[in-house]
């Protein structure tokens, strides 16, 4: 990362988050890897003040841990936190869903439809990447994919919300994900059934996707939790 004069401190700041976050979501940063200020300030060639408040942005969002001694730590999260992770995002969905049949009409209005219309491209890409494996891409899409359906209810404290679910939940799932020869059964890709359901205000079509999509990761949980190597990692981290 390269920082011009042009750029900010509370961008740079930005900047560090972004990347270590990244580094994090491709599995390169692993659940207990260790590092300080001091090491991740040299990695980037920049000073300690924007790396040390974009480590404490990261350990606010739950990604990081923060140790007064020994530095920070990438979060490892449980099962039963990937579950509790599902079952939020699933109380919080019942809300979007009343949410988009609230306006009686908002295809009526040019920023809902271009949004659709973004919506919908991020939907195709996401679940072709799915169905290929291809986490690298999946979850770039998948992110930005929620993150856009979220404001087309227009609050941002519920989009807000989801995402960093969804960034945790990614967290916990790409070191299991990148090991497992199955991947492509696990990767759900209902995105554009999803927002299918949206265009033609489908309310049971709708509420069926997002069933789906929680029960699938619910699967998911049960088969780490259940007999077998993945689940006996599983329980020794937890």
């Amino acid at each position: 990362m390269c920082a011009s004069g042009a750029v900010t401190r509370s961008t740079l700041r930005q900047q560090i988050a972004d990347a270590l976050r990244d580094e994090v979501l491709a599995g390169r940063l692993l659940p207990g890897r260790e590092f300080t200020v001091k090491q991740i300030a040299e990695q980037y060639g920049v000073s300690a003040t924007p790396v040390r408040e974009a480590l404490f942005d990261l350990s606010a969002q739950g990604l990081l841990e923060s140790d007064q001694h020994r530095g920070f730590r990438v979060h490892r999260f449980t099962v039963a936190d990937y579950r509790a992770m599902v079952e939020a995002r699933a109380l919080v969905m019942d809300g979007v869903i009343r949410g988009v049949f609230h306006d009686p009409a908002p295809e009526r209005r040019s920023d809902y439809r271009d949004a659709l219309v973004s919506v919908r491209r991020r939907a195709e890409e996401a679940a072709r990447a799915a169905r290929s494996g291809d986490l690298d891409i999946l979850i770039g899409y998948d992110l930005r994919f929620w993150r856009e359906l979220g404001g087309l209810i227009g609050n941002g404290y519920i989009s807000d919300f989801l995402h960093r679910l969804r960034v945790q939940a990614w967290v916990f799932a790409v070191p299991y994900l990148r090991g497992d020869a199955d991947v492509r059964n696990w990767l759900w890709n209902g995105h554009a059934e999803l927002v299918a359901a949206i265009t033609h205000r489908d309310r049971e079509a709708l509420r069926a996707v997002i069933d789906d999509y929680n029960g699938h990761a619910l699967s998911w949980a049960d088969r780490l939790a259940g007999p077998g190597p993945g689940a006996q990692e599983e329980r020794g981290r937890s």
